[in-house]
């Protein structure tokens, strides 16, 4: 009786003080899923916030400037010059420790959102993922040539997967969390909301529907709001005054975009040139940083705006005059720097690089605009463009970097000549060279991703998961009137045959040896007449898309599975039909989940 008179719990309060009410409520439905990205969104902003503190107080440690000041900028009045050169050497030196220790504990590589939402279902390691954003403070805060961009993504993404983990959330949900904490980091980075939630959608998740929409959304939102309580304008670009945008204009902003799809496909194998020198160089890995940092501080003696991401030298380049030789000398140095420091091992990303880079090369392309007729760009205007159309060249995203440009400008006419200018790179850089700068370094360790799309799934769905362990074998040196004798006609419709070491020797179907003429007592004429496939087979570690591709080349509709090319062990039997069934059913239900159907 009294358990009857008892006060009931709120739903929504007393589930946040129970873990499994808590897990219902978070797989109930979409406002689960919005709760959980409002979450992500929390801990993003926090996350960039903390990094962004942190790194400039080693900024200001190193180098001697105050907190307010940015290095790129800031680092050309510093009267103690030799610090420019020491600081990064010191950096790579610090790098240098941490991977040998690394090396020593760690022997899995570390996975980024991209990967993780790719390969993985979302699943990521909240200490690699601290291992990385520290490694990328370690890097830009000695001065190397990076952003904190991949330190942001990474981390906020970790602890929202680590926050799905927990909560025994779906692959698809898991995913896309990943996605809500990429969109509060890069909403965050650049007060952009627009941009985080479409870099989510476009370079993290790989796809948009509906359901992720809002709490993508939502995440970049919560995010942008933290960041500006915290931190007041200081993500903000700031873009000079520009003029008005005519239609003779979208003729230069398409070559511009062309242009700079070029040059960042020279920058992204100028990356992949100085790794595969370090490769093949005696320095062993620890030690390389250090070299990097050395190159990186000779580069910063010449011109200081190589350092770190370059946030001060960016807006020092867009609000005064430059000489068409300074721009051009420092976004040679600035290339090479940023080459450097990841091939050599620093940590850190090429977004604010690119955005930088990409900014010097329109004003350099505006000193070509007097000798296109008609044309009314202004320098600005041009450094907008280029801003965009490298960084969709290196870092993808089309939409991404349109929106990117409008919460800068918040200009509408600018934005559609960016997105003619976007649209010509990214279609320049997949046609001729196929990669962003993150798949191309999948690619070059081996990984055939070229998105964030989710292709784990079908590496899950292996021939070991679907193949018959139960199968007839025989001996190949049986005659024909031993295996009718052993296999009569309707017990089986295939037998395996194998030699004397239990090596797979080929393949034989019952019913061709007992239409066959051959008479029993025939010697010109044995088994070895009917043996099919004797050097076509699968093996275990395959998946379906691998095994549906050679039952299609062998025109075969069921292949026998060996445990490795050198023992050819027998160890099951895997036919056509299943294997593009029960593809065909995870397929249906990976789109399902997709749809929220599930």
């Amino acid at each position: 009786m009294l358990q009857k008179f008892q006060p009931r719990r709120l739903g929504v309060f007393s589930a946040l003080f129970d873990l499994g009410r808590f897990r219902a409520l978070l797989r109930r439905g979409e406002l689960g899923l919005v709760f959980a990205g409002a979450l992500a969104g929390i801990a993003s902003g926090c996350a960039v916030i903390a990094m962004s503190f942190i790194s400039r107080k080693l900024h200001s440690l190193i180098y001697g400037i105050t907190d307010y000041e940015r290095l790129s900028s800031a680092a050309m009045a510093i009267p103690e010059k030799s610090i420019l050169l020491i600081a990064p050497i010191a950096g790579g030196i610090l790098m240098g420790i941490l991977l040998y220790i690394l090396s020593r504990t760690r022997k899995k590589p570390m996975v980024d959102p991209i990967e993780a939402n790719a390969l993985h279902g979302g699943r990521m390691s909240l200490t690699d993922s601290i291992l990385v954003a520290v490694q990328n403070l370690i890097s830009n805060g000695f001065g190397a040539s990076v952003g904190l961009e991949a330190g942001y993504t990474q981390l906020a993404a970790g602890i929202a997967s680590k926050f799905g983990y927990k909560m025994q959330m779906r692959r698809s949900d898991l995913r896309m969390l990943v996605g809500c904490g990429a969109a509060g980091a890069i909403a965050a980075a650049f007060n952009a909301p627009l941009t985080g939630a479409f870099y989510a959608f476009e370079l993290i998740i790989g796809s948009y529907s509906i359901l992720t929409l809002t709490p993508v959304v939502v995440s970049a939102l919560i995010s942008t709001m933290i960041a500006r309580l915290l931190a007041g304008d200081d993500f903000a670009i700031d873009i000079d005054h520009f003029g008005a945008i005519v239609p003779a204009d979208y003729l230069p902003a398409v070559l511009l975009g062309a242009f700079c799809a070029g040059i960042g496909i020279l920058i992204m194998q100028g990356v992949a040139w100085v790794e595969e020198l370090a490769r093949k160089s005696s320095i062993a890995p620890p030690f390389r940083p250090a070299l990097g940092g050395l190159v990186v501080g000779l580069l910063a003696l010449i011109s200081p705006q190589v350092l770190s991401a370059g946030h001060g030298a960016l807006h020092l380049n867009l609000s005064s005059e430059v000489a068409l030789g300074a721009l051009v000398g420092l976004f040679i140095l600035k290339s090479l720097a940023s080459a450097v420091s990841i091939g050599s091992g620093f940590r850190g990303g090429l977004f604010f690089a690119s955005l930088f880079m990409g900014a010097l090369l329109g004003k350099i392309f505006a000193y070509c605009a007097p000798y296109l007729d008609h044309a009314t760009l202004t320098p600005a205007v041009y450094a907008v463009v280029g801003m965009s159309s490298l960084a969709v060249a290196i870092i993808g995203g089309p939409l991404t970097m349109t929106f990117l440009a409008l919460e800068i400008t918040g200009d509408f006419p600018i934005t559609a000549l960016v997105l003619a200018a976007v649209i010509t790179s990214s279609l320049v850089v997949r046609t001729t060279f196929g990669y962003s700068f993150a798949t191309w370094r999948f690619h070059l360790r081996g990984e055939s991703i070229r998105s964030a799309h989710d292709v784990g799934w079908i590496r899950n769905l292996t021939v070991a998961r679907m193949m018959r362990p139960d199968v007839h074998t025989g001996s190949i040196d049986m005659s024909i009137e031993e295996f009718r004798k052993n296999f009569p006609i309707g017990s089986a419709q295939r037998v395996i045959l194998v030699d004397k070491h239990e090596k797979y020797s080929g393949l034989v179907l019952v019913p061709d040896v007992y239409a066959s003429p051959i008479e029993k007592d025939d010697e010109e004429h044995g088994l070895s007449d009917f043996i099919l496939l004797r050097n076509e087979f699968l093996q275990p570690q395959m998946n379906a898309k691998q095994a549906a591709a050679m039952f299609d080349q062998t025109k075969s509709d069921a292949l026998v599975v060996v445990n490795d090319l050198i023992e050819r062990k027998v160890i099951g039997l895997l036919t056509e039909s299943y294997t593009l069934r029960r593809y065909s059913e995870e397929l249906d239900r990976r789109r399902r989940e997709v749809s929220g159907e599930l």
